[in-house]
């Protein structure tokens, strides 16, 4: 996760960690925190850049990248 998020252009210069929070043998379900930092509020930046869908589709697209 990490070499994902700080290579996206989106991103990136935005992404500081990964790491995980819970792991389940049972089910193979992993729980990560992802941290960033991010500048100052401004004008939809969190509800776009910030939006958990649009994070979880970096992710999504790094994976039908390798495929």
């Amino acid at each position: 996760l990490t070499d994902v998020y700080s290579s996206s252009p989106a991103l990136g210069r935005y992404f500081r960690s990964a790491q995980v929070v819970n792991f389940s043998n049972e089910s193979s379900t992993v729980f990560y925190q992802l941290d960033f930092s991010v500048p100052p509020s401004t004008e939809g930046f969190m509800e776009n850049t910030m939006n958990p869908d649009f994070i979880r589709n970096i992710l999504r697209q790094n994976i039908y990248d390798e495929d």
